[in-house]
């Protein structure tokens, strides 16, 4: 399993990279999404989970049993949702500012793109 989460994030890296080498700011835009959830994914693929790991929650019933099973570890978990939060946000201003950059071209290349 973690086998196929390592290539999927190496592959959400490797097209996320190349669609935001892209003039065109949809595909920089679609390049970032694609790049921040393969770090997500990289991230929770690198922060290893042993076999029958349980979320790190302690029963109320049989608090002993819960010391003698492996638990997962919270801080990737919590570095992983604050980076969906970020990206998130550096979403809503890459979509506005591509929306920006279109309104004012009337098309999706930002200004001096064709300047070489």
């Amino acid at each position: 399993m973690i086998g196929a989460a390592a290539i999927a994030a190496g592959v959400l890296l490797a097209v996320g990279l190349y669609l935001m080498l892209s003039r065109d700011v949809q595909l920089v835009a679609i390049g970032f999404f694609l790049l921040s959830n393969g770090v997500n994914l990289f991230v929770l693929t690198a922060s290893g989970m042993a076999a029958g790991a349980a979320p790190p929650l302690i029963p109320e019933d049989d608090p002993a049993a819960a010391l003698a099973r492996p638990a997962a570890d919270p801080l990737a978990q919590a570095f992983i949702l604050t980076a969906i939060v970020i990206g998130f946000g550096m979403a809503a201003f890459l979509l506005a500012m591509a929306a920006d950059i279109h309104r004012s071209n009337g098309s999706d290349e930002p200004p001096g793109s064709n300047d070489t």
